[in-house]
């Protein structure tokens, strides 16, 4: 590696060496996810492809890993006035049941439109909900007026250095189990998966490709790349409701130098996608964690020459948390 390379590396809100950390620190609290593979999807990608079951992690999801980071990365003086964050979803959950187990409050600011099941994980893990519309803006204000009001320190979703170290932990387990990976595909929404990912697995394997799988309706980060600036959407329309986020300004370096590209694909794929995790992996995968399933199996991966020597895929099923009465509705409509 070059003097150039590693000035930039260094700029990173996550380096190998705290994704490192992050792994000694949160083991003792997260689960080792499986891998699994399937014959059947093999056949239909033509891929040899391998499904890191992060819908197994606590919580429900990945998430669990950055929040637990970010929790036991506090000093006591800071953890003993709690935490606060805004999220429509697995973060909340995942920082409310970090939170609990380190003993510390966690006020969970949570726009009125959150899935239902999302929310129900806060309150069985003990989050302190504070309701806030569904704009952006009033999340962030609510939170700020909880942070004001108790003194609790805001843990962001994902443009913070301790959650994408966390999230990174995610390629050593992987890049292990299966190290004969020549490529993977994660999830992007506001970066903090793919960031960690994408250091950790370039610092250990510098050939391998990451590829981000986004929906049509959300597509900021495909956006982003080809602007070569952080992009955002005056609205978002998709399945996903994970994927929703933008770019931060501590994920955005990351993805901009060590993602190879962004695979977009249509809600419908993504439909698809979960209906194949669950009837040929017996896995609940939401459509924010089947994404990357659809991106691999879509039009544009398969008939891109460029990416026609991606041979050893690595997939993150990245969250298994389903609104299933919503689910049951759909079909029987």
């Amino acid at each position: 590696m070059n003097v150039e390379s590693q000035n930039k590396k260094k700029e990173y809100a996550a380096d190998i060496s705290s994704i490192k950390e992050a792994r000694i620190r949160i083991r003792p609290f997260i689960h080792q996810t499986p891998v699994f593979s399937s014959e059947t999807i093999n056949a239909a990608s033509g891929k040899q492809l391998f499904f890191k079951c992060e819908c197994f992690q606590k919580g429900g999801a990945f998430k669990f890993r950055g929040a637990c980071n970010a929790i036991y990365s506090l000093d006591e003086g800071e953890a003993a006035k709690g935490v606060v964050t805004h999220s429509s979803g697995n973060h909340a959950a995942a920082l409310s049941l970090a939170a609990k187990l380190r003993g510390i409050p966690a006020y969970i600011v949570i726009p009125e439109n959150a899935p239902k099941c999302k929310v129900e994980n806060v309150i069985r893990y003990g989050g302190q909900i504070i309701w806030s519309k569904s704009a952006i803006q009033s999340r962030e204000s609510v939170a700020a007026r909880v942070m004001q009001e108790t003194g609790a320190l805001l843990i962001h979703p994902y443009n913070d250095g301790r959650i994408i170290s966390g999230q990174g932990t995610i390629s050593l387990e992987l890049l292990e189990q299966v190290p004969q990976l020549d490529t993977l595909i994660v999830p992007i929404s506001g970066g903090g998966l793919i960031s960690g990912i994408s250091v950790a697995a370039k610092a250990i394997n510098p050939a391998i490709r990451i590829f981000a799988a986004e929906p049509k309706g959300a597509n900021d980060a495909a956006m982003s790349k080809a602007a070569g600036k952080i992009v955002t959407l005056p609205e978002t329309t998709t399945i996903a409701d994970g994927l929703r986020a933008f770019l931060g300004n501590l994920t955005w370096p990351i993805v901009r130098d060590l993602v190879d590209d962004v695979i977009t694909v249509e809600d419908i794929e993504i439909v698809e996608a979960m209906r194949l995790c669950l009837e040929i992996l017996k896995v609940v995968v939401e459509p924010s964690g089947a994404i990357g399933l659809a991106a691999v199996l879509s039009d544009s991966f398969k008939q891109n020459p460029s990416w026609k020597d991606c041979n050893s895929i690595g997939i993150i099923l990245s969250g298994g948390n389903v609104d299933l009465g919503m689910l049951w509705n759909s079909y029987k409509k």
